[in-house]
């Protein structure tokens, strides 16, 4: 088996600095960091993490809680806490949780039962069955879009949603769109609460309506983009801009639109959120907001190992920017 003395000729630094890069990764530079991990896999080097995990009582692995593995945005969020662990050598459980509770119950009780040493969360909900959740307090919990429920708050890797959907709201209604609607995601949750704020704020501003009958959906997906424009088109005034509040449901709102006969966005300006990667390439591409899934995974895993550390957080909130993409999806009111 190779050792840890070949990777460090392979990549001229000590043994020490090899041990070091790959335990505490932030404690080297990034120049060091990258020759070590190319000469670890060049020498095809496996640290013996399982002997170390014995020897501290720690497993060194993680559970990530998703409500829905098929959605792109979890996926790329996914992808930064995993890089980010293997770097310090963890291993990632996933747990689809499909919002079931039982499942979630399950899948967070491997941290109880030491099968983990820690969770990240990307839904809202507290994941703990009731009976654990006195036990659960000094679980190292991390969540990564949605605030835990409950009286205790746990730090959180977030975006400003209501001043995200302010761009978007300001975008709109600077295309002298007058009608709007939107067909939302989880009701239950607080971006739901704060992305609709954000875009009533505006639309209030300038003394524009969304009237509680042009407010659709309720789940994030394409299946609720498709039947939310049903809805809509069946109202006595047809609006003519629609708010996704997630990139899968504009997509199957855009989809159900054309159906109709109707263009985007001559007819019906379509916005989304999260600027997943297929947005760029549907037809028309779609107008959203870029949020850094992969650096909120990142810095997810990284909150989490300070408390794994048994170390306190400066803070526990933590806001990530946005970024207003701008495609074909929306454009100017065009006269009936």
């Amino acid at each position: 088996m190779t050792n840890i003395k070949k990777v460090s000729e392979l990549a001229g630094v000590s043994t020490a600095t090899v041990s070091r890069t790959l335990k505490s990764p932030e404690q080297v530079t990034e120049a060091t960091r990258d020759k070590v991990m190319q000469a670890v896999k060049q020498a095809g080097y496996r640290p013996n993490w399982l002997a170390s995990s014995v020897k501290s009582g720690k497993s060194n692995s993680i559970v990530v809680l998703v409500p829905n593995l098929t959605n792109p945005f979890f996926l790329r969020i996914i992808g930064g806490i995993e890089q980010a662990a293997q770097e310090k050598g963890y291993s990632v459980l996933l747990g689809d949780t499909q919002g079931d509770s039982k499942r979630e119950n399950e899948y967070a009780g491997m941290v109880l039962s030491n099968r983990a040493d820690g969770l990240i969360q990307l839904d809202h909900s507290f994941p703990f069955a009731p009976q654990d959740a006195e036990l659960a307090d000094n679980v190292p919990m991390v969540s990564v879009c949605e605030r835990i429920e409950g009286e205790r708050k746990y730090p959180v890797i977030e975006l400003d949603n209501y001043a995200a959907s302010r761009a978007l709201a300001h975008h709109l209604v600077g295309y002298g769109h007058q009608k709007f609607a939107a067909i939302v995601g989880q009701i239950s949750s607080q971006i739901y609460r704060e992305r609709l704020a954000g875009i009533r704020s505006v639309l209030q501003e300038e003394n524009l309506p969304l009237p509680d009958e042009m407010l659709v959906g309720g789940s994030y997906t394409i299946e609720a983009g498709i039947e939310g424009v049903r809805q809509l088109l069946k109202q006595p005034v047809r609006p003519t801009a629609i708010f996704c509040f997630n990139d899968d449901i504009a997509i199957g709102a855009i989809h159900e639109i054309k159906k109709y006969g109707l263009r985007v966005p001559q007819d019906i300006s379509v916005v989304g959120f999260d600027n997943i990667k297929v947005s760029a390439f549907i037809d028309p591409p779609l107008t959203t907001v870029d949020q850094p899934a992969y650096d909120m995974g990142r810095r997810a895993f990284e909150v989490l190992s300070v408390l794994m550390r048994g170390e306190s957080l400066t803070r526990i909130r933590e806001i990530l920017p946005f970024q207003l993409v701008e495609r074909q999806s929306s454009g100017p009111v065009h006269s009936s």
